[in-house]
């Protein structure tokens, strides 16, 4: 792909755009109402728009103060490599620093997708023992 111009635009990332995305990465789907709610909670997100199109995302969640968890860091698969999944993580991680209290240290954390973890360690993440579970009802 020749190069283009494409925006990133924080605090506009909507549920549909955020499912749709999900989605096209190979991530489950969501009902609408949740993510609406999860959206509604974040801390600030990030999308990256092409001629009118999300085509990237990113969201940061925690309490703002000690604890930053970096996620939802998804590209589309035809933008995939274009360097947009690092501007959105570079704009993310600004966001916290433009945030953070003068004399004060916090945590961001994030959980990287299967085989992303070198992506991450470019930032300066170091691998960690996490675990996980999901609670369907």
């Amino acid at each position: 792909m020749n190069k283009f111009e494409y925006q990133l635009v924080d605090n506009e990332l909507t549920a549909k755009d955020f499912i749709r995305l999900k989605v096209a990465t190979g991530f489950m789907d969501r009902p609408i109402e949740q993510v609406q709610k999860a959206l509604d909670n974040d801390l600030f997100d990030v999308t990256a728009v092409y001629n009118g199109e999300v085509i990237g995302m990113g969201r940061l969640v925690g309490d703002g103060y000690m604890y930053w968890y970096l996620q939802e860091i998804i590209v589309s698969p035809e933008f995939q490599g274009l360097g947009i999944g690092k501007r959105i993580v570079n704009r993310l991680l600004d966001y916290i620093r433009e945030n953070t209290e003068p004399g004060t240290i916090v945590s961001v954390g994030l959980t990287a997708a299967a085989g992303k973890d070198t992506f991450y360690e470019k930032f300066g993440f170091a691998k960690s023992l996490g675990m996980q579970m999901y609670i369907e009802r």
